[in-house]
């Protein structure tokens, strides 16, 4: 495989200030500009963040936040290209909303380079204590560790992230479909953590229905944390309603030779 250039992409990291005064912020998302001016813009979408915001800031005002990504992919819309909004920004934003400093990478992937600053600099980290045991996966766990398998297998560069699927569903949809690829037939990848909210299950089998319409062959796969669990009610209505739906399950215990074999698809 030919060497990829690697270019460099600017970006920023939008953080929520809530009171001025004081200087506090929590970094809630990233915008990254590639070469070829598009803004890339990833925030925060999980429930469990979101609650996290609440908890230290319960004034927050979450509708904003859940608008922010659309409102931002409007803007860059309107003016053509990313350079100018990610520019005006600084003027633009609430006074809630402030951005970092601009500094740039090098990279030949921008959307996988959004998803690592993402990861690195705004997703919370986790800290279990000392023989607490392996701890239960989460949504962004699971995308994390299935982004690190796909990097390993060299796919990541066939791979697009963070999906909108507004454009399969209503406008203004907020939902994205976490791993997405083409080769002819299109595919989407997306978590689910059968261990905390089976109820994801249901979220990703209307949305798989819905861009069904559009696309007939559409492939679905569910990335869980484990194999569901037979016995246990909810993770068997999970699986059955995803069978049902045709989305097969792969846990991540079978990513890597699954990542193996969609390799092989898109050579």
């Amino acid at each position: 495989m030919a060497e990829e250039t690697l270019q460099a992409c600017p970006f920023r990291i939008v953080r929520y200030v809530p009171n001025l005064v004081r200087d506090e912020w929590m970094n809630i998302g990233v915008l990254l500009l590639d070469p070829g001016g598009r803004l890339h813009v990833r925030v925060l979408e999980e429930e469990a963040h979101f609650a996290r915001l609440r908890r230290l800031h319960p004034a927050v005002d979450v509708t904003v936040l859940r608008a922010l990504a659309a409102d931002l992919d409007a803007k860059a819309a309107q003016a053509g290209g990313g350079a100018a909004v990610l520019a005006s920004l600084d003027e633009t934003l609430s006074n809630a909303l402030q951005l970092s400093p601009q500094k740039a990478v090098l990279t030949h992937n921008a959307e996988a380079e959004l998803e690592r600053l993402f990861h690195d600099q705004v997703e919370p980290s986790v800290v279990h204590a000392p023989g607490a045991g392996e701890r239960e996966h989460n949504r962004a766990s699971i995308r994390n560790r299935a982004r690190q398998i796909f990097e390993r297998a060299h796919i990541n560069g066939r791979l697009r992230f963070s999906v909108k699927v507004d454009e399969f569903t209503v406008r203004g949809d907020p939902f994205r479909l976490d791993f997405g690829w083409q080769n002819g037939t299109r595919g989407f990848l997306h978590s689910v953590a059968l261990g905390r909210d089976c109820g994801q299950a249901k979220v990703l089998a209307y949305t798989a229905a819905a861009v069904r319409e559009r696309i007939p062959d559409a492939e679905f796969t569910a990335i869980t944390d484990a194999p569901p669990q037979r016995g246990n009610a909810r993770q068997e209505f999970a699986m059955n309603l995803l069978e049902a739906s045709g989305i097969p399950i792969v846990p991540l215990s079978g990513l890597d030779q699954y990542a193996r074999v969609l390799r092989g698809r898109l050579n």
